[in-house]
């Protein structure tokens, strides 16, 4: 989620990590983006200029930032989705969209635009290097929150970009259930259990907590014990005398 006094730059590096590193095959990776309209423009540039310098290619050359999705499966699932994008009235994909099964499964970079804030991609997980931005008015920022809450059925990580600290605790307020991790100015992925405790809920889960005694107690069976040293010997209450 972008406020319309994000920092442009910042918030363009985050989007293509969390969105394409490890081909987004990550159960955190950043699929679905709202955007304040005043941001997008200058955003989309500087995504362009970031994502020329991406490479893709084997991961035994480590200068390469992407290497290929897991199987055959998985590209022609990926490959399925941005098909339906490039078809839709309701998308425009603005980067990417290349597939290419010659020497590996490997799927470009693809970044969605689109005008139907509940459109298919914005909605489900895709499991690849595919992210969707919607565009909403920059007064709009309430709604926007309220779309991002209740569109998708996972809820697992998520971010907020913004640089006015009462629109970032207005996001965080608004999103308490929609991300069990919650970003502020910084990608949706990279937790490292033992560091920082993972975990979400909806569809995501039960919200766990891997890396927390918080996980440790769901995997426990609570005993209560309870001991009596004067046990009563009649069976009256003081209620129940006469006077």
């Amino acid at each position: 989620m972008a406020h319309h006094s994000a920092e442009v730059t910042g918030l363009a590096t985050c989007l293509i990590r969390g969105a394409f590193e490890y081909q987004g095959q990550k159960c955190s990776a950043t699929s679905r983006a709202y955007i304040a309209k005043s941001l997008w423009r200058p955003l989309l540039e500087e995504m362009k200029t970031q994502l020329a310098r991406v490479k893709a290619g084997s991961v035994e050359d480590f200068t390469n930032f992407m290497g290929a999705v897991i199987d055959k499966a998985s590209f022609e699932n990926v490959k399925s989705y941005i098909a339906y994008a490039r078809t839709s009235p309701e998308a425009e994909i603005v980067h990417g969209g290349a597939c290419d099964e010659s020497v590996g499964y490997f799927v470009e970079p693809t970044v969605v635009l689109t005008t139907n804030p509940r459109f298919k991609l914005m909605e489900e997980e895709i499991f690849g290097p595919v992210l969707t931005a919607y565009c909403y008015d920059d007064d709009d920022f309430a709604r926007a929150l309220d779309l991002c809450n209740t569109t998708s059925p996972y809820a697992l990580t998520g971010s907020i970009f913004a640089r006015d600290r009462q629109a970032v605790n207005q996001a965080a307020d608004a999103l308490r259930h929609a991300a069990g991790n919650f970003y502020i100015n910084d990608k949706t992925t990279g937790a490292t259990v033992g560091h920082q405790p993972f975990g979400g809920a909806r569809a995501s889960g039960t919200n766990d907590k891997a890396g927390s005694i918080y996980n440790l107690l769901r995997w426990t069976s609570v005993r209560t014990i309870k001991e009596c040293f004067n046990t009563p010997t009649d069976i009256g209450y003081p209620f129940l005398s006469e006077e």
